[in-house]
């Protein structure tokens, strides 16, 4: 990717809405998600939960993280059953140069990006535009069978980072300001509402997208700093705030027993030095008093979240930096052992069964499908979601885990979420447990710990012993699922590529929209053929600007959907790849027209400028 240009480039309302139209009417799905991955609530089943006093209708949804930085990401989030939106983390540094590639799913999970990729006007925009998006398709009625007539109230949580000077700049004070009142944002994009979207033209958009906020600290963050973030957000921006914290909280000994030797992970090097410089936790939970006893006199709501990724040494050194962050499965029993080592320390502050105090606990690590339900009954809400996300499934993985957790409640006999962890919670003591936490932390470190350990997450993504082609292949459709920004997409084989390719062709060929394409690397992970999608598949530029500024091979597609200029990947393989290429174009059904970037916001041309 040129450095001169961002990773991203949103694209507009209108062309996100041209997406789903042509989607909707030539295949019936939204952002290539189909309607057997769309969440449908259950009539007699209310999964409802209240976050810092708004309700949401589900108690899942996207983490702080690559899965809600984007307007269609969100969307795709929403689809699937998410109704509590953590909104990627924004700081006052929004010309980050994140080194690629930057996510490693190939077993646990690791990362070395932390914020967000755009600018923070930018940032501001997507997120108004999200939340128009999820309007409409609230009342769109061609999906109303899909996601029922009432899909429930959802709430966009912000996140800002990483320090006092940051937040408090103009810059992030701006972005805050507009979350609480987004009126000028909407109303730039109202003109983009047309054809059949016209009748939204004129909606009554609610332009308060957030007025909750989760605080996002540097390993290393001292208390004072935190305290002083924390207290400025409630005083200067009326917010309600929740805290997120480290795993560190455990202390070194802990942490390297858990991941090293009870779950078996001999090759992840814990930094004993983060440990050093992090929140202790005696420190931590006068902290949490502290803040807890600072928000409610102001009338205020507080919460923690548990918690933020592990920082370890990068031994791999398939992503570059010395350091990376530790995700998924061993993070999952750590925020767990955490959260029943708090709710020992802060007997009747949380709001968790057993305590029955007002101190909210969000929760982020490891949850999947299969441990949504044990999570829950702890009495954590919301359970966000990132790096199961990130595996073959993408959003198509959140409607089952609903799913499950719904099953769950409803052959305990309960119709409802707070009477179904009373009845956990009642298990537990009739088990000589404390509370659920208790109970479920005890089975984690015994016998559940097996499917946490490394034996059970070391297995690696399929592979077949090919080389990736530009056209042709084994058509999983990983790379459409894995990609967090919808990046990518596929259309039926032409009749010349099947006769070019021969058998490999497969009846769907795959392209990527390099606007939408970070260079993230999760596609290339989980290929099963050799090579990197993102740069062998056909990148197809609606934006001719940035076709110019990049280097690498790609196609600039007109507003017809004809091919408006070519840089090979080889320079004897032109004529081929463009025919080919053209042929697909010709006979697929590629909604070219409608990606083109439609008016700009206010702040998009602000940034463009």
């Amino acid at each position: 990717m040129a450095e001169e240009t961002p990773p991203l480039t949103p694209m507009s309302l209108g062309a996100l809405l041209g997406r789903i139209d042509h989607e909707w009417s030539s295949r019936k799905k939204i952002f290539d998600l189909p309607t057997a991955r769309f969440w449908r609530p259950h009539p007699e089943i209310d999964l409802g939960f209240d976050f810092l006093g708004r309700r949401c209708a589900t108690p899942v949804g996207p983490a702080a993280g690559p899965h809600s930085q984007l307007a269609e990401n969100i969307a795709l989030s929403w689809l699937g059953g998410s109704r509590l939106f953590e909104l990627k983390t924004v700081q006052i540094i929004d010309d980050l140069e994140i080194q690629r590639p930057c996510i490693d799913m190939q077993t646990v999970g690791y990362n070395i990006e932390w914020s967000q990729e755009l600018t923070c006007p930018q940032s501001l925009t997507e997120y108004a535009k999200a939340s128009m998006l999820l309007e409409i398709l609230r009342q769109w009625e061609p999906i109303s069978e899909f996601v029922g007539t009432d899909p429930g109230p959802h709430v966009f949580d912000m996140s800002v980072g990483y320090d006092l000077a940051g937040i408090s700049s103009d810059k992030v004070a701006t972005f805050i300001r507009g979350m609480r009142d987004a009126t000028a944002e909407i109303d730039a994009m109202r003109s983009e509402l047309t054809g059949p979207w016209a009748q939204f033209a004129d909606f009554d958009f609610n332009p308060n997208l957030s007025d909750t906020l989760t605080l996002s600290t540097f390993h290393g963050c001292p208390p004072e700093e935190i305290e002083g973030i924390t207290k400025h957000l409630i005083d200067e921006h009326d917010l309600d705030v929740i805290v997120k914290l480290n795993p560190t909280l455990l202390g070194y000994d802990t942490v390297a027993s858990i991941v090293n030797d009870e779950l078996g992970y001999a090759d992840i090097s814990v930094k004993e030095q983060a440990f050093e410089e992090d929140l202790q936790f005696g420190r931590g939970i006068e902290l949490i008093d502290e803040l807890h006893a600072y928000a409610k006199e102001r009338g205020k709501a507080f919460g923690i979240k548990l918690t933020n990724t592990l920082v370890v040494d990068n031994l791999k050194q398939w992503m570059p930096e010395d350091t990376m962050y530790l995700s998924g499965p061993p993070l999952h029993v750590l925020a767990m052992t955490l959260l029943d080592k708090l709710a020992t320390a802060l007997p009747g502050r949380l709001d968790v069964p057993g305590h029955d105090g007002d101190i909210m606990v969000s929760f982020s690590a490891g949850i999947t499908k299969d441990n949504l339900g044990e999570a829950v009954a702890t009495g954590v809400h919301p359970a966000t979601v990132c790096s199961d996300l990130l595996k073959p499934g993408g959003y198509g993985r959140l409607a089952p885990m609903l799913k499950a957790l719904t099953k769950e409640i409803a052959e305990s006999g309960h119709s409802d979420l707070p009477a179904w962890k009373a009845s956990k919670q009642s298990e537990a003591l009739e088990a000589g447990f404390e509370s659920t936490s208790a109970r479920y932390v005890g089975h984690l470190r015994g016998e559940g710990a097996v499917d946490y350990h490394l034996s059970a997450n070391e297995k690696l993504p399929r592979e077949v012993d090919h080389d990736l082609e530009m056209f042709g292949c084994v058509a999983c459709n990983f790379c459409i699922t894995v990609c967090p920004n919808d990046a990518f997409f596929s259309i039926p084989t032409s009749e010349a590529i099947a006769e070019s390719v021969g058998d490999g062709a497969g009846r769907q060929q795959y392209l990527v929209l390099p606007e939408l394409c970070n260079e993230c690397g999760n596609c290339m992970t989980f290929c099963p053929e050799e090579g990197d999608p993102a740069q062998i598949k056909p990148k197809l530029y609606t934006d001719a600007s940035l076709f110019e500024a990049r280097s690498g091979s790609g196609f600039l597609i007109d507003s017809a959907g004809a091919i408006a200029g070519h840089r090979p990947a080889d320079v004897t393989s032109t004529d081929v790849e463009v025919n080919l290429l053209a042929s697909l174009l010709t006979e697929g059904a590629l909604p070219l027209a409608a990606t083109r970037p439609g008016p700009a916001t206010q702040s998009e041309a602000g940034d463009n400028s």
